[in-house]
């Protein structure tokens, strides 16, 4: 028998009747069994002592279950995220930012990045229009248009991604010739690459949204690389040239319209001039017509004195005949005028001497007419 059953031996220590040794153990747990039971409204009895401390102790479990499960299906959703909300594994709804709750075990939270520009790069060799290989690289700028779709739809759109951009890529390229893939249509590529790779997007619903498609320099493969170097050097080489004689026509061409207005309009002041001038003398002919018609001797003389001004004054030299001599008088005037430029460069010819010379010339004619009678005429 045990000692401390009823009736039993005596506690070893001596004081199981309130002795004074130490407290009895299975008192200590009855006594805190009691006091659970009491809080959860469990019969004091000795005899559900048992059942009544299981039940408080599952009651504890419980509660504490509770408030952990309802604490755990609190969730906070970012600025830049949306979250796709799945109530046993069917679509439910799709919340933004803040602070959501809902049940754990129940409804699954798939939280995504919607504003923040992803970017994905990609790079091959791919056939040309020409049949010219050509190694492309590109960068596709992208963000998350349709969470839902991101979501649901498709397994993994990233990978769908890269798939419909080599597609896309390789039948623009294949449908563009070398100079536009490696020169001139880069930028007509990429918006055609984006459209296309937009379209086939949409069609699987990945709910993906491209921004922008940035193709870099495409270049050639290594064994034809050096052939490709001297294909573009000629291609700038030409344009180069094309722009110089462009600047070179841009420059001669209204010169050389300039010049012809001028010579159109010279030519005209020079038909006006000359038809004022044929006028004239016409008006001056009339009027020189009336007068000879009044006085024809004094007029004939008149003209005979004027005509041989005119010739004498374009004349370098001058020849004096004397009627009834042998002797002729012979003026060299280009001698004259140019020993007056001589003396003017020495600066020593001034006034005096070309009154000298010129009182030389009359005296001299005195002399010979004195002789004679009057002058038979002027040549």
């Amino acid at each position: 028998m045990a000692w401390n059953e009823p009736g039993g031996g005596k506690d070893p220590w001596g004081g199981n009747n309130g002795g004074g040794g130490p407290p009895d153990l299975d008192d200590v747990l009855k006594n805190f069994k009691a006091r659970v039971d009491k809080i959860f409204g469990g019969s004091g009895g000795s005899g559900g002592n048992n059942s009544s401390s299981s039940s408080g102790l599952l009651g504890i479990v419980l509660v504490v279950l509770v408030i952990g499960w309802g604490i755990s299906g609190f969730y906070q959703v970012d600025e830049k995220e949306q979250a796709v909300v799945l109530r046993l594994g069917k679509y439910l709804d799709t919340v933004g930012a803040g602070l959501h709750w809902n049940p754990s075990l129940v409804d699954s939270v798939t939280k995504v990045r919607v504003t923040e520009e992803r970017q994905y790069s990609s790079r091959g060799q791919m056939l040309t229009e020409d049949e010219n290989i050509v190694e492309l690289p590109l960068t596709v700028q992208y963000n998350i248009g349709d969470v839902k779709s991101f979501v649901l739809n498709v397994k993994t759109p990233e990978a769908s991604l890269r798939q419909a951009t080599d597609s896309a890529l390789r039948h623009v390229v294949g449908s563009s010739k070398l100079d536009e893939v490696v020169s001139t249509g880069r930028l007509k590529i990429g918006d055609e690459v984006k459209l296309r790779l937009q379209t086939y997007l949409d069609n699987y619903g990945t709910g993906i949204k491209v921004r922008k498609i940035n193709i870099q320099e495409a270049k050639p493969p290594t064994q034809v690389k050096a052939a490709y170097d001297d294909v573009i050097k000629a291609r700038e080489d030409r344009e180069r040239l094309v722009n110089e004689a462009q600047t070179y026509a841009n420059g001669i061409i209204p010169e050389a319209r300039g010049q012809a207005q001028r010579m159109i309009e010279e030519s005209n002041g020079y038909l006006e001039q000359v038809v004022a001038e044929a006028d004239g003398e016409s008006q001056r002919f009339e009027s020189l017509l009336a007068e000879y018609q009044k006085a024809p001797e004094v007029t004939r003389q008149r003209l005979y004195i004027d005509a041989i001004q005119e010739v004498m004054t374009n004349s370098s030299k001058v020849l004096v005949d004397v009627e009834g001599g042998n002797n002729m008088l012979y003026l060299p005037l280009d001698k004259i005028i140019q020993q007056g430029s001589s003396r003017n460069q020495s600066s020593s010819f001034n006034s005096s001497d070309v009154n000298s010379v010129a009182d030389e010339v009359i005296n001299k004619l005195r002399r010979e007419s004195s002789s004679t009678t009057n002058p038979r005429g002027v040549r």
